[in-house]
Protein backbone atom coordinates (compact mmCIF):
# COMPACT_ATOMS: atom_id res chain seq x y z
CA UNK A 1 0.00 0.00 0.00
CA UNK A 2 1.40 3.52 -1.33
CA UNK A 3 -0.11 6.62 -0.29
CA UNK A 4 -0.40 8.57 -3.76
CA UNK A 5 -2.33 12.04 -3.18
CA UNK A 6 -5.21 13.68 -1.99
CA UNK A 7 -8.87 14.58 -3.00
CA UNK A 8 -9.09 17.88 -3.83
CA UNK A 9 -12.60 18.47 -4.76
CA UNK A 10 -15.65 16.37 -4.58
CA UNK A 11 -18.71 16.20 -6.90
CA UNK A 12 -22.01 15.15 -7.65
CA UNK A 13 -24.24 15.53 -10.80
CA UNK A 14 -28.07 16.68 -9.58
CA UNK A 15 -31.31 15.58 -11.38
CA UNK A 16 -32.83 17.65 -13.72
CA UNK A 17 -29.76 19.84 -14.56
CA UNK A 18 -26.53 19.34 -16.22
CA UNK A 19 -25.05 21.26 -13.09
CA UNK A 20 -22.28 19.68 -10.87
CA UNK A 21 -22.97 20.63 -7.26
CA UNK A 22 -19.78 20.76 -5.00
CA UNK A 23 -19.58 18.80 -2.08
CA UNK A 24 -17.10 18.40 1.30
CA UNK A 25 -18.35 14.77 1.59
CA UNK A 26 -20.85 12.57 0.45
CA UNK A 27 -21.17 8.24 0.54
CA UNK A 28 -21.27 5.68 -1.57
CA UNK A 29 -22.20 1.82 -1.52
CA UNK A 30 -21.45 -0.61 -4.29
CA UNK A 31 -24.59 1.19 -6.64
CA UNK A 32 -22.04 4.68 -6.38
CA UNK A 33 -22.52 7.77 -5.03
CA UNK A 34 -25.76 7.69 -3.02
CA UNK A 35 -26.81 11.90 -3.88
CA UNK A 36 -26.04 11.17 -7.70
CA UNK A 37 -28.24 11.42 -10.39
CA UNK A 38 -26.14 8.11 -11.74
CA UNK A 39 -26.65 5.89 -8.64
CA UNK A 40 -27.48 2.69 -9.61
CA UNK A 41 -26.97 2.84 -13.16
CA UNK A 42 -23.87 0.97 -14.00
CA UNK A 43 -21.72 -0.11 -11.48
CA UNK A 44 -18.59 -0.36 -13.70
CA UNK A 45 -19.58 3.48 -14.15
CA UNK A 46 -19.86 4.15 -10.74
CA UNK A 47 -17.42 6.29 -9.64
CA UNK A 48 -15.52 9.05 -12.26
CA UNK A 49 -11.77 10.39 -10.99
CA UNK A 50 -10.09 12.82 -12.53
CA UNK A 51 -6.92 14.51 -12.30
CA UNK A 52 -5.81 17.73 -12.02
CA UNK A 53 -3.71 17.20 -14.43
CA UNK A 54 -6.07 16.91 -17.09
CA UNK A 55 -7.16 20.74 -16.23
CA UNK A 56 -3.65 21.54 -16.30
CA UNK A 57 -3.15 19.88 -19.77
CA UNK A 58 -5.86 21.92 -20.79
CA UNK A 59 -4.92 25.01 -19.56
CA UNK A 60 -1.39 24.61 -21.10
CA UNK A 61 -3.59 24.98 -24.30
CA UNK A 62 -4.94 27.94 -23.44
CA UNK A 63 -8.45 25.79 -22.58
CA UNK A 64 -9.94 27.05 -19.17
CA UNK A 65 -12.76 25.93 -17.62
CA UNK A 66 -13.77 25.28 -14.06
CA UNK A 67 -13.28 22.13 -11.99
CA UNK A 68 -16.19 19.31 -12.48
CA UNK A 69 -16.80 20.47 -16.20
CA UNK A 70 -15.50 16.91 -17.15
CA UNK A 71 -18.11 15.28 -15.22
CA UNK A 72 -15.80 13.46 -12.15
CA UNK A 73 -17.20 12.49 -8.83
CA UNK A 74 -13.93 13.03 -7.48
CA UNK A 75 -10.72 15.48 -8.60
CA UNK A 76 -7.42 14.32 -7.20
CA UNK A 77 -4.44 15.52 -7.28
CA UNK A 78 -3.09 12.06 -8.48
CA UNK A 79 -3.05 11.00 -12.10
CA UNK A 80 -4.53 7.71 -12.17
CA UNK A 81 -5.05 6.77 -15.48
CA UNK A 82 -1.96 4.58 -16.04
CA UNK A 83 -4.19 2.49 -13.58
CA UNK A 84 -5.95 -0.46 -15.43
CA UNK A 85 -8.83 -2.68 -14.42
CA UNK A 86 -8.71 -4.63 -11.43
CA UNK A 87 -6.12 -1.63 -9.61
CA UNK A 88 -8.06 -0.76 -6.24
CA UNK A 89 -7.83 2.98 -4.32
CA UNK A 90 -8.76 3.27 -0.91
CA UNK A 91 -9.96 6.92 -0.72
CA UNK A 92 -11.41 7.51 3.16
CA UNK A 93 -13.79 4.66 4.06
CA UNK A 94 -13.81 3.51 0.73
CA UNK A 95 -11.94 0.92 -1.84
CA UNK A 96 -12.11 1.72 -5.32
CA UNK A 97 -11.74 -0.59 -8.11
CA UNK A 98 -10.40 0.49 -11.58
CA UNK A 99 -13.21 -0.37 -13.58
CA UNK A 100 -12.78 1.20 -17.23
CA UNK A 101 -11.14 4.53 -19.00
CA UNK A 102 -13.56 7.21 -19.48
CA UNK A 103 -15.22 7.61 -22.71
CA UNK A 104 -15.16 11.29 -24.63
CA UNK A 105 -18.48 12.63 -24.21
CA UNK A 106 -19.82 15.56 -26.75
CA UNK A 107 -20.07 18.20 -24.33
CA UNK A 108 -16.58 18.48 -24.02
CA UNK A 109 -16.60 19.65 -27.72
CA UNK A 110 -18.57 22.20 -26.69
CA UNK A 111 -16.07 24.13 -24.25
CA UNK A 112 -13.49 24.25 -26.85
CA UNK A 113 -13.32 22.15 -29.73
CA UNK A 114 -10.21 20.51 -29.38
CA UNK A 115 -10.87 19.37 -25.96
CA UNK A 116 -11.97 16.01 -26.74
CA UNK A 117 -8.26 15.06 -28.68
CA UNK A 118 -6.53 16.80 -26.07
CA UNK A 119 -7.80 14.84 -23.33
CA UNK A 120 -8.76 11.30 -25.29
CA UNK A 121 -6.13 9.28 -22.52
CA UNK A 122 -6.51 11.83 -19.99
CA UNK A 123 -10.32 12.84 -18.82
CA UNK A 124 -10.79 10.26 -16.46
CA UNK A 125 -11.36 6.62 -14.83
CA UNK A 126 -14.14 4.90 -14.04
CA UNK A 127 -14.26 2.77 -10.73
CA UNK A 128 -17.09 0.81 -8.95
CA UNK A 129 -17.28 0.80 -5.70
CA UNK A 130 -16.02 -2.51 -3.46
CA UNK A 131 -16.39 -0.91 0.08
CA UNK A 132 -18.53 1.50 0.29
CA UNK A 133 -18.12 4.43 3.24
CA UNK A 134 -17.81 8.55 3.35
CA UNK A 135 -15.12 10.21 1.53
CA UNK A 136 -14.10 13.37 2.20
CA UNK A 137 -12.59 16.52 0.43
CA UNK A 138 -8.57 16.05 1.62
CA UNK A 139 -8.79 12.42 2.04
CA UNK A 140 -5.48 10.70 1.59
CA UNK A 141 -5.49 7.97 -1.67
CA UNK A 142 -3.80 5.19 -1.29
CA UNK A 143 -3.07 2.75 -4.16
CA UNK A 144 -3.78 -1.07 -2.71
Amino acid sequence: MKNVGKVTTLFISVQGTSSRIEKKSFNLDPKGVIEDKYYDTNINRSVLLTSEASYALASGHNITFPFGSLGENILMDYNPYHLVPGDQLRIGEVVLEISQNCTMCDHLSQIDESLPTLLKNDRGIFAKVIEGGTIKKGDEITLL
